[in-house]
């Protein structure tokens, strides 16, 4: 026998191992759908709310920061601008170190402050483009890792 020949019992079905690795068969890695993902995506949200919380720190403090936009739609000051992004960032700030935590509320709250975020970013747009698409690139996918979460059977998230 050569050193790539399979081991075991030589029947079975097209597809099937013809030997059970030891320990029993390994589970695929599962990416967002697991405690990683929501793990990750906590990470982005508190560094993401820490960022909004800047961002909210700097429309305030001058209007000199943020580039003068003409005529717009969704026009609101840059102290406006300052305020939402100022609280939407604690909010969220605070919702990642409570998904870090395993706390279960915090994974309905981190989808809907980061689909927020996604829209203040998006009217946000004319003021800071390339910023705003990053952070909103960050927001889907947090929505996106929170809400394929799903929790093992039997198994409940510390805080519930």
């Amino acid at each position: 026998m050569t050193a790539h020949s399979p081991t075991g019992e030589p029947h079975g079905e097209i597809g099937t191992a013809w030997s059970v690795p030891p320990g029993g068969p390994r589970r695929p890695v599962t990416g967002g759908r697991g405690p990683n993902g929501v793990l990750f995506a906590g990470v982005l949200l508190l560094c993401s709310g820490v960022l909004a919380v800047l961002q909210g720190v700097a429309a305030l403090a001058g209007d000199d920061v943020y580039a003068r936009v003409g005529r717009y739609v969704y026009e609101l000051d840059l102290t406006g601008w300052g305020w939402i992004h100022l609280v939407l960032g604690v909010l969220a700030a605070a919702t990642g170190a409570a998904l870090l935590r395993g706390v279960t509320w915090a994974r309905f709250t981190g989808i809907f402050l980061a689909a927020l975020s996604l829209v203040a970013q998006f009217l946000f747009l004319p003021y800071e483009p390339l910023w705003s698409v990053v952070v909103m690139a960050v927001d889907v996918f947090v929505i996106w890792s929170l809400a394929t979460w799903q929790e093992r059977p039997g198994r409940s998230a510390a805080g519930s």
